[in-house]
């Protein structure tokens, strides 16, 4: 009985691996975007569903980490596979930031952010692309619809991704391998 459970389980983790890849190469992560390289590619799923699948981008000399850890300048690109509603989009950040005990005075800033968001549908694509200097751009299918000079709201809010205790270690671990 143990083996028939062993045997089970492997083959739902090679399914999920290759899963994975096919849901990458929906997702179609082009190796550069503005002068950033891709770095690391993942997919998130909640609950054995697929949400999306995340990219992250950093200037080509630095890794991922790196970049990161010293406020480079990176990308966040996600590629969504569900429809989700805005509203759980907004609770999900909410609480992730909350955990994360992001600064309270980010808050103003997090709403405008927030009130930039509509309803994702399967394809769409956002993106979170910070550079310093500029600050953070929010980016749905291609658009720029928000602009924060902040430093600190970047750090907090892609920090939901890249940050301890955000949505899911294990696809922040990937993300900044």
């Amino acid at each position: 009985m143990r083996q028939l459970f062993f045997c089970l389980m492997l083959m739902v983790s090679l399914m999920a691996h290759a899963n994975d890849a096919q849901r990458l190469k929906q997702a179609s992560f082009p190796a550069k975007v503005a002068g950033l390289a891709l770095k690391n590619q993942a997919v998130f799923n909640y609950l054995w569903a697929d949400v999306y699948a995340a990219a992250l981008y950093a200037p080509a000399d630095l890794p991922a980490k790196q970049a990161w850890d010293q406020q480079k300048a990176v990308r966040l690109a996600l590629y969504y596979f569900r429809d989700i509603d805005r509203n759980d989009v907004i609770k999900a950040a909410t609480v992730t930031l909350e955990r994360q005990q992001a600064n309270a005075g980010l808050n103003p800033e997090i709403a405008r952010l927030h009130a930039r968001f509509r309803d994702i549908r399967s394809g769409d694509r956002y993106a979170l692309d910070f550079r310093p200097g500029r600050g953070l751009n929010l980016e749905i299918n291609g658009q720029v619809v928000f602009n924060s000079p902040d430093a600190e709201l970047a750090k907090a809010y892609l920090g939901i991704w890249l940050g301890p205790k955000g949505l899911s270690g294990s696809l922040r671990n990937t993300l900044l391998k």
